[in-house]
C-alpha cells in the first residue's frame, strides 16, 4: 500500500519560511510525479506546484511569484516544498499527492491526475 506522510507545517509570521516534506512508500526509482496542493477554508483546492519523474519538469502556480520551490530526494523517497516570503494568503491545508509510474517528464496542476494523497497538514501565516 502506498502511503504519503507529510511534515513541516505550522505557524509562521508573514515573511517567514517553512519547508514541507512528503515521504512516500511503495515506489522505487523516480518514475512518478509529485504535487503539492492546498485548500483554504471556503476556497477551492489548487495545485501550487508539481514535479515530474526524473525531476525533468516542474510547474508552479503563477500566484506564487517564485516564492516556492519543489524538489525531491529520491534516495530518501521524499519530496519537499520550500516556501519563502510567506503571506497570510498562503494559509491553508497543504497536501502531497503522487502520480504512480509512468510519470516521466510530466506532472499536472489537476488534482485528479494524481493517484495517492497524503493526510494533509496545516500552514498558518500570521500577519
Amino acid at each position: 500500500e502506498v502511503q504519503l506522510v507529510e511534515s513541516g507545517g505550522g505557524l509562521v509570521q508573514a515573511g517567514g519560511s517553512l519547508r514541507l516534506s512528503c515521504t512516500h512508500s511503495g515506489f522505487a526509482g523516480d518514475d512518478y510525479a509529485i504535487g503539492w496542493f492546498r485548500q483554504a477554508p471556503g476556497n477551492k483546492r489548487e495545485v501550487v506546484s508539481c514535479i515530474s519523474g526524473g525531476n525533468a519538469y516542474t510547474w508552479y502556480a503563477d500566484s506564487l511569484n517564485g516564492r516556492f520551490t519543489i524538489s525531491t530526494d529520491n534516495a530518501k523517497n521524499t519530496a519537499y516544498l520550500q516556501m519563502n516570503s510567506l503571506k497570510p494568503e498562503d494559509t491553508a491545508d497543504y497536501y502531497c499527492v503522487l502520480k504512480k509510474p509512468p510519470a516521466y517528464y510530466y506532472c499536472s496542476y489537476y488534482v485528479e491526475f494524481y493517484d495517492y494523497w497524503g493526510q494533509g497538514l496545516q500552514v498558518t501565516v500570521s500577519s
